[in-house]
């Protein structure tokens, strides 16, 4: 009797490790002081900082892996797997240092996982961080064959003098959007109680792709966004729009300490979420509660502000202001 009796197959995972070395070594840098295959990863700090603080985040791909599973497309879930954590640690001020992942499965198809791997690789160059390690786990017993789930850790480092927390948001303040690349990796358990197979393949957009097409579009990264801006404006807050939408990620923001007016009329057009909207029957509140309708970072600046922003970033647009009270007021017209 064997280990690979009971469904662990040891040397696929040594196969593993020699398929993803060279991407993985695309992005090291001179800080990573370690080979992969060691027990933990070595990172120096060399940071220019008077008070570094580390930042970190950590999060899933949430139900989207069961649409990428089902139609064999797993680049774009590594993007996802990045982007949703450095995201997020992007709202404090962070530059990037470092990703680790986690890929769990039944039994370990060394091509998904070489995929999803070279996706992650993708994500960290988009954010100038290494991607120093991770785990490959087979569980036979608690997943099959064919099912596996991904997770991801961020750290980053952030001055503490200019770590931003929403300490000098007023009101007055706008609050400027990023446009997402589609609903990213949040609402998607709605949406498959929404739509049926038939529709995610049949129902096709202007560009010719279908509906599940544009569903497996990967998480926008905003990290570059955020340098073109951040020697340019003082931005006051940030938020990353995932699960529970403008609704629940902008108070966040704002400490829960004011009100955020926004015009949903001022958000690019998606024909993703057009199409959402007139076919489910889902309230108008509970879709910003849900998806990010077409926004996917947001940041916070004095008024005066706000042309340099949108002069440095075309894609932005005006979302909304802060006001006195709590919470999130929608105006839609």
């Amino acid at each position: 009797m064997t280990y690979k009796d009971a469904g662990v197959d040891k040397e696929k995972g040594y196969q593993h490790v020699k398929n993803i070395q060279s991407m993985i070594n695309e992005t090291k840098n001179e800080n990573v002081l370690n080979e992969l295959g060691a027990f933990s990863a070595l990172y120096r700090l060399d940071q220019d900082l008077k008070e570094p603080v580390l930042v970190s985040g950590t999060d899933g791909v949430g139900t989207k892996l069961i649409l990428s599973e089902r139609y064999k497309s797993y680049y774009n879930l590594g993007i996802d797997c990045v982007a949703m954590s450095v995201n997020d640690i992007l709202c404090q001020g962070a530059q990037p240092l470092f990703f680790l992942d986690y890929i769990a499965s039944g039994t370990l198809n060394l091509e998904r996982a070489k995929e999803l791997v070279a996706g992650m690789v993708d994500g960290c160059k988009q954010s100038k961080m290494a991607l120093i390690g991770g785990e490959s786990a087979e569980m036979p017993g608690v997943y099959d064959n064919n099912t596996f789930d991904l997770a991801g850790f961020a750290v980053g480092v952030v001055d503490y003098e200019k770590r931003i927390v929403g300490q000098d948001v007023k009101v007055g303040d706008v609050i400027v959007g990023l446009p997402s690349n589609g609903i990213h990796s949040n609402g998607f358990s709605l949406i498959r109680h929404i739509y049926d197979d038939t529709m995610l393949e049949t129902v096709e957009f202007d560009n010719a792709k279908k509906l599940y097409e544009l569903l497996l579009e990967p998480t926008r990264i905003y990290v570059q966004d955020y340098h073109k801006i951040k020697d340019v404006v003082t931005i006051k807050a940030m938020a990353h729009i995932t699960g529970g939408g403008v609704i629940e990620n902008i108070p966040r923001a704002l400490n829960h300490q004011y009100k955020a007016k926004l015009n949903t009329q001022t958000i690019p057009k998606q024909a993703l979420y057009q199409f959402i909207n007139e076919t489910s029957n889902i309230e108008g509140d509970e879709l910003y509660a849900t998806f990010n309708m077409g926004v996917g970072f947001i940041f916070v600046l004095d008024k005066n502000d706000v042309e340099k922003c949108l002069h440095c970033l075309p894609d932005s647009f005006v979302f909304g202001t802060v006001e006195e009270g709590s919470g999130v007021e929608l105006v839609h017209a």
